[in-house]
């Protein structure tokens, strides 16, 4: 027996605020939550980036003192995404056994594993912290938030570069049609503003250089566009079997009715420019949520604002939709937030169910010129989606040739 899986709960922490709310609304207000790194690292380091999406409210100012000492910063940002998206789903009743965690990252622990070696170095071994190791593991946010919750149905890690979160959210609708479990906390987090990863992405020309207008620095399809820009932060979803959402009287804001992940095989960071891959996973997900191409009224699209990147999706969903393409929304949310890594996908899925929800598309921002090799019709300002049944989907790619697809309807 096939169950139906609803979104019955969504928590957030971005460049654009502390909570899903303050997020949502600085998104559709076109706001830019990205600013200059005012740390003395920055300088100290002679960096060529100086700018990134940092989150809105440090983590320090939401968790304890002892919970903020015990986890790496990915980790904090984990657990204050989960736990607003489990208060907002009411906190569900549900046995430990039949409820699991589907949670992602990127990168991992860059911060306690980049500290570590510094104090290892100056200072010895004996000076290096006992909870090192659980604190840079990349499944350390899932694990803090299976403890949290008291999960004990299964606590997974997907770790598919900038696909991850995405990844994690299509891994957990197996397990819930199937009836094995009854809830699932999914999503993804990051926190490498950390100067060796920003140092190395800008080493391999990936990063915007837009040191004097940050805010304008991600601009998705643009013919300026010159790389994408790091953010840090967190997305989690509740996700339950809609038997059990209507048995405990949940709110409902959406469905997830399809997910896919397949590789391109093609080059380790670029992707195939035919874009082969990517259409194959949009497609997938359209397959598994029993739906057409017709359906598609809204794309939150991966669109880093790389030259080769932005191009690569649009030949792809070219592909996929034909002429409907050019009746399909498309938001590049980046533009706002940056580029959460494996954080990303979570955080789009979340932009994708709040548009299905309100009916209303979110802009993307910084977009002058419009790459002509780009015919998308990108949203620049909110947009009323239609009435009725409608269908959205969300993409992540990432480093490795990873691609990720989640597809969402609405609900009543």
């Amino acid at each position: 027996m096939s169950h139906k899986i609803v979104v019955t709960g969504v928590g957030a922490t971005t460049p654009l605020g502390g909570d899903v709310q303050s997020t949502w609304r600085a998104l559709l207000a076109g706001e830019s939550g990205i600013s200059t790194i005012e740390a003395d690292w920055v300088s100290g380091y002679e960096l060529p980036v100086t700018f990134a999406g940092q989150a809105k409210v440090a983590a320090s100012e939401v968790l304890t003192p002892q919970e903020a000492k015990r986890l790496d910063p990915s980790s904090q940002f984990a657990l204050i995404a989960a736990r607003e998206a489990w208060a907002d789903a009411g906190s569900p009743e549900v046995e430990p056994e039949r409820l699991a965690v589907e949670y992602a990252t990127g990168i991992g622990g860059v911060w306690t594993l980049l500290d570590a070696f510094e104090t290892l170095k100056e200072r010895g071994p004996r000076r290096v912290l006992p909870m090192t190791i659980p604190m840079l593991m990349p499944n350390g946010p899932a694990a803090a938030i299976g403890m949290d919750i008291a999960a004990r149905g299964g606590v997974r890690t997907a770790v598919s570069a900038c696909a991850s979160s995405t990844e994690a959210i299509a891994n957990a609708i197996t397990r819930l049609q199937s009836g094995e479990i009854d809830v699932v906390v999914a999503g993804g987090c990051e926190s490498g503003i950390h100067p060796l990863p920003i140092a190395a992405f800008a080493a391999m020309h990936a990063l915007s250089r837009n040191n004097e207008n940050p805010a304008g620095a991600s601009r998705p399809y643009d013919t300026a566009r010159d790389g994408f820009v790091m953010g840090e932060g967190a997305g989690a979803m509740v996700l339950e079997t809609e038997e059990h959402a209507l048995a405990r009287g949940a709110k409902i804001y959406a469905e997830l009715v399809g997910g896919s992940v397949t590789s391109d095989a093609h080059h380790i960071t670029a992707p195939d420019p035919e874009g082969t891959g990517a259409a194959r996973a949009v497609l997938a997900a359209l397959k598994q949520a029993n739906a057409r191409i017709e359906d598609v009224v809204h794309i939150n699209a991966h669109a880093t604002s790389t030259p080769v990147g932005d191009i690569a999706e649009y030949t792809a969903l070219r592909r996929v939709f034909g002429e409907h393409l050019d009746k399909i929304a498309v938001s590049a949310t980046k533009s706002s937030t940056g580029h959460l890594l494996g954080g990303a996908g979570a955080i789009e899925a979340i932009f994708t169910v709040l548009a299905l929800r309100e009916r209303t598309a979110p802009p993307t921002i910084n977009l002058e010129h419009q790459d002509p090799a780009i015919l998308l019709d990108v949203v620049v300002s909110p947009r009323k989606l239609p009435d009725g049944p409608i269908l959205a989907i969300s993409n992540s790619f990432g480093f490795g040739g990873h691609n990720a697809v989640v597809a969402f309807r609405s609900y009543n």
